[in-house]
């Protein structure tokens, strides 16, 4: 593909606003320096400047707030050809946030050109400081004028060890100076001062740029460092690690004659997720597909617990389960964290124990004394007593994968085995 790096003129930008400028000039120059559209990688990140996606006929990846340079990192990691330009466009709020992004791919010197948008506070969410608002500059969130002063994100990225670094005004034509920081082998970073129109303007009246610019102390100009751009050459290679996966041979039989996606919920410390990876594994050693996704909250040992499983005769091609063929719930808040989901299923079977109350389902409801065994093992019994019951899977294959595991010593399997003939 040839021509145009951007489709239109005409760009989603508030009036007089820099980012505008800041596009077409960074078009232009990678047009000037020969560069094709598809030769391009655009990514961008959360703030105004982020909307320039749909404009740009080159590669574009939009990331999370802050997350840009590292996925520009990881896009140079993987990109062999040196004649392709990565580009990541950041606002001076994803500056901050990702501020040790920026300090990583500075100091390994990757082949990243980053465009930094500063017009001191966060254009898209109310005009809030940021961590590169200038002391004394007006935001929603410093009326009287910000008390802090901001990062110097050139001195950083420059004493990181980045090869080149420039701050630039965003007024005129930029286009050479862009040219430069693209025409490195290397990291390079653009700081370019702007001042946001809808409220930049508005909370710092009869203000110009150049003057708040001057007052910050942020000069103008180029910093260079004369080190070696990054090479796949430096270091060892890892290899891969997916040729390290074990082989889990087939070893036990199965009944399942069709995909059946399985939910198992109870209380956080009391093995679920171990549950469902032995009841997993136990599957694979019986000739099935399986997937396993954990899902609680982030204090660890509070609250719920679940782990969905998709078992099939077949390749498992999308892990996700909306409402679940089988449910073992636990406790109240594995019952709680998956009631919704419960109320929808339409016929299958609903595992639950018996010290709690079953919501209304058109599933099959199963009253068992699960915790009758402790807590810490009700997962287990939930799992045993679903091959027993379903005949899905050798209940004996599960006690084998236990052993296995090494995990026969912590559980209490004798009491188990008892409770199971109950």
């Amino acid at each position: 593909m040839t021509g145009s790096m951007i489709k239109s003129q005409n760009l989603p930008y508030c009036k007089g606003c820099g980012h505008d400028l800041i596009a077409k000039s960074t078009t232009g120059a990678l047009e000037k320096l020969g560069y094709n559209p598809l030769d391009v990688i655009a990514v961008t990140d959360i703030g105004c400047h982020g909307i320039i996606d749909k404009c740009l006929n080159t590669h574009t990846v939009h990331g999370l707030h802050g997350r840009s340079v590292a996925l520009g990192a990881g896009i140079s990691f993987g990109t062999a050809d040196d004649n392709q330009k990565i580009v990541v466009f950041v606002g001076d709020g994803g500056t901050t946030i990702g501020l040790q992004h920026i300090m990583e791919a500075a100091r390994l010197n990757l082949n990243v050109t980053v465009v930094v948008h500063n017009n001191m506070l966060y254009g898209m969410t109310g005009g809030q400081s940021s961590g590169l608002t200038p002391r004394g500059f007006c935001t929603t969130t410093s009326f009287k004028g910000n008390p802090f002063t901001g990062y110097d994100i050139c001195k950083l990225a420059h004493t990181a060890g980045a090869r080149y670094v420039s701050r630039v005004m965003g007024v005129g034509d930029i286009t050479d100076a862009m040219m430069k920081a693209f025409d490195q082998k290397g990291f390079s970073l653009v700081e370019v001062m702007e001042i946001c129109p809808s409220y930049g303007v508005k909370l710092n009246p009869r203000r110009k740029l150049k003057e708040i610019v001057k007052e910050s102390g942020r000069e103008l100009g180029e910093w260079t460092n004369d080190l070696p751009a990054f090479t796949d050459r430096q270091g060892d290679k890892t290899a891969n690690l997916l040729e390290k996966t074990p082989v889990i041979e087939k070893r036990f039989n199965h009944q399942l004659q069709k995909p059946l996606s399985l939910v198992i919920s109870g209380s956080a410390g009391e093995g679920v997720q171990l549950a469902a990876n032995i009841f997993s594994k136990a599957a694979i050693s019986a000739g099935l597909h399986a997937t396993q996704k954990g899902s609680y909250p982030v204090t660890v040992g509070v609250g719920f617990s679940t782990a969905e499983i998709n078992v099939s005769p077949e390749e498992v091609l999308f892990h996700g389960i909306s409402v679940p063929d089988m449910a073992l719930i636990t406790s109240a808040d594995g019952l709680q964290h998956n009631r919704q989901r419960i109320e929808k299923m339409q016929g299958g079977k609903l595992f639950i124990d018996s010290s709690l109350t079953p919501p209304e389902t058109g599933a099959e409801i199963i009253r068992r004394d699960f915790r009758s065994v402790g807590a810490r093992n009700a997962a287990i019994h939930s799992i045993l007593y679903l091959c027993r019951e379903t005949g899905i899977l050798e209940e004996s294959s599960v006690y084998q994968i236990i052993e296995q595991e090494g995990k026969a010593d912590k559980m209490p399997l004798d009491k188990i085995r008892k409770a199971m003939e109950a």
